[in-house]
């Protein structure tokens, strides 16, 4: 993987801090676009982290294969009415495409629509139940991530036990589907396991992951394990297990970068986890993105790069493509710049 990866703002765009706290800006000229070569503009839920930095190297990537010109736009904090504001800000750019990776659905939508009234054609990802999108594309069903978590997470801890439960904030809409498929598998299958609370929207802040968990350690003493949704749950949670010296007694689990991850894992206060590579998601904006433009059909039976064979559901395009994460893994998939 090049120095690019590290990098948070795109090439051939002018970076700036803007008061709306955007750390990826825009110039106020207009964006250049031909039916050939689209312009597509993608709003992730915050920048400078590393899950969405792979996101960035994908979409660079991509958009250098393909010949056309895409760049991520990255707020400060996953706030949705930073999202709101980046999607305006495209939207007068006259982008062709814009891409969203919401934190909040719902306050997306009045937004959305605005791109779409302008001609805008808009592809979200993590966002099954979009509304005013064209598509959405997961690379797990957000069924299967669910069971899978709720199935390692019940090995590992012996089928009972008290557990808790972090998402990136109670409104992004794909972590709260994972939670709720782990939470109903675990009771049903596993009636001994507890759920402590109900879930906690801090798994996107690795800061507020840690202090949740600690506070969660001194509030519920028999605690077994958390379960977070979000790249920065599991590395916040894990840091709380080895600050308290609980590794062996507090099982974490769930989605998150591997080179940010792996020396916890070896470490053995990270059990491990599922994720999907993002920057293979990056590479899907721009290659569905650059389809959408021009008009190509997407049926049942299409072959796109990076998701391999579709079959739409209604807006949605769903495959499974997990990886594994754990001891055994996590150093090579670190290697490999994710």
């Amino acid at each position: 993987m090049s120095i690019n990866f590290v990098r948070t703002m795109c090439a051939g765009v002018v970076a700036c801090v803007l008061a709306i706290g955007l750390t990826i800006g825009l110039t106020s000229g207009p964006a250049w676009a031909s039916p050939d070569k689209p312009v597509i503009g993608v709003v992730v839920k915050i920048g400078g982290i590393p899950w969405f930095n792979a996101m960035d190297a994908g979409i660079r990537k991509r958009a250098e294969q393909l010949g056309v010109k895409a760049f991520m736009v990255g707020p400060t904090s996953a706030d949705p009415a930073l999202q709101v504001r980046a999607i305006e800000d495209l939207i007068a750019q006259h982008v062709d495409v814009i891409g969203v990776v919401p934190n909040d659905a719902e306050v997306l939508e009045p937004v959305l629509q605005r791109a779409r009234a302008a001609g805008i054609k808009v592809i979200t990802h993590e966002s099954p139940k979009q509304k005013n999108a064209d598509w959405n594309f997961e690379l797990a069903s957000a069924q299967g991530f669910g069971e899978a978590y709720a199935k390692k997470l019940a090995s590992a801890v012996g089928g009972k036990g008290e557990y808790a439960v972090f998402v990136g904030s109670l409104t992004v809409p794909l972590h709260n589907a994972w939670a709720d498929a782990a939470i109903a598998y675990l009771k049903a299958n596993h009636p001994d396991m507890k759920l402590v609370g109900d879930r906690y929207g801090v798994a996107e802040d690795v800061d507020a992951s840690r202090k949740t968990a600690l506070d969660l350690m001194r509030a519920h003493p028999n605690l077994k394990a958390i379960l977070a949704f979000g790249s920065q749950g599991p590395i916040g949670a894990a840091r709380a297990v080895a600050e308290r010296q609980a590794k062996g007694k507090l099982v974490v689990l769930g989605p998150f970068s591997p080179g940010q991850g792996r020396r916890l894992v070896r470490d053995g206060v990270l059990t491990g986890g599922y994720m999907w590579n993002p920057e293979q998601a990056g590479e899907v904006f721009v290659t569905l993105g650059t389809m959408v433009a021009k008009g190509q059909p997407i049926k049942d039976g299409t072959t796109i790069p990076g998701l391999g064979v579709v079959h739409p559901e209604g807006h949605n395009l769903i495959v499974n493509q997990l990886v594994d994460l754990n001891e055994k893994t996590v150093d090579a998939l670190a290697k490999q710049g994710l």
